[in-house]
């Protein structure tokens, strides 16, 4: 194509936003507000995917060592550990270093225990993590068959729940996010299309005197690809806006419960690009579709 033509192509694409008024601010709005929903969706669902990976992460293996193990035995274990396949990290803690814990935990009650500070009951352990914590019962499964390990706690029944309830979560919200995204589509591309169907005589008539498809298709591909754009663009200042200040006011508050709000930048870029293609996309798309149909004189 050449240039001087691509340039026409433009030209009318834009001017043909100005032309059609109220039908081009029909679709611009439809734009907005449907992106505008499917951009809340994809910050909540990702803050609600932060909340499960950060209440994943402090998932940990606890493996008491047998107390009749030496120094040397220990160091076997821990060696055995190490090579175990999916483990992240392994902490070594003293009894005497979980007693100061478990006192410490019971606040003013604790104090009862330090009686058998002398004579600490408790077993040294391993403080081990999984590379991802789904794999946490299989990790620990291995870990609980190996020599001079009495032990292994890891909250079986907890993490099932967790797990099964992070799981859901995560699922849900992404078949809530493809779900408001396929409707987006929809409605948005109907509303194009009915912008469209407004000037199909002027299709018609530029098809009879001998426009190639292609030369009448271009301005409305422009057209279509605008709309998009323009709508996209509200909804990405609203939601910067809108959750810069949620961020500024209520995440330090969000931090004190047990999780943390995803910082502004880069997730509301990444989601003002997301958005901006699809908006072009759905754009695009509804404009094609709709001139397709009537193209066939």
């Amino acid at each position: 194509m050449k240039v001087r033509t691509l340039r026409r192509h433009i030209k009318e694409g834009t001017k043909n936003l100005g032309r059609n008024g109220w039908m081009t601010f029909a679709s611009i709005s439809a734009v907005a507000v449907m992106l505008f929903v499917v951009g809340v969706f994809l910050l909540l669902i990702m803050n609600m995917n932060n909340i499960a990976s950060t209440v994943e992460s402090d998932v940990e293996i606890h493996v008491y060592i047998d107390l009749t193990a030496s120094p040397e035995q220990q160091d076997e274990l821990r060696a055995q550990i190490e090579t175990t396949p999916h483990v992240e990290s392994i902490d070594y803690m003293t009894k005497d270093e979980g007693l100061n814990e478990l006192i410490d935990s019971l606040d003013e009650q604790g104090a009862v225990f330090e009686s058998i500070r002398a004579e600490n009951p408790l077993n040294d352990k391993f403080v081990v993590r999984a590379m991802d914590p789904q794999l946490t019962e299989q990790v620990a499964v291995k870990i609980e068959q190996m020599p001079y390990v009495e032990r292994v706690n890891y909250g079986k029944d907890w993490i099932e729940r967790l797990f099964a309830v992070t799981n859901f979560v995560r699922t849900v919200g992404l078949l809530l996010v493809l779900g408001m995204m396929f409707t987006a589509m929809f409605l948005i591309a109907n509303t194009i299309k009915l912008t469209i169907v407004a000037r199909k005589r002027e299709i018609q008539i530029m098809k009879l005197v001998g426009a190639t498809n292609g030369f009448i298709r271009w301005p409305f591909f422009v057209e279509g690809m605008l709309l998009g754009i323009i709508g996209a663009i509200v909804p990405i200042i609203l939601i910067g806006l809108g959750y810069s200040y949620i961020y500024e006011n209520f995440g330090q508050r969000a931090e004190l419960v047990f999780f943390s709000l995803l910082p502004v930048f880069p997730h509301v870029w990444n989601i003002a690009g997301l958005l901006l293609i699809i908006g072009a996309f759905i754009g695009v798309w509804g404009s094609m579709m709709s001139v397709r149909k009537f193209l066939k004189v």
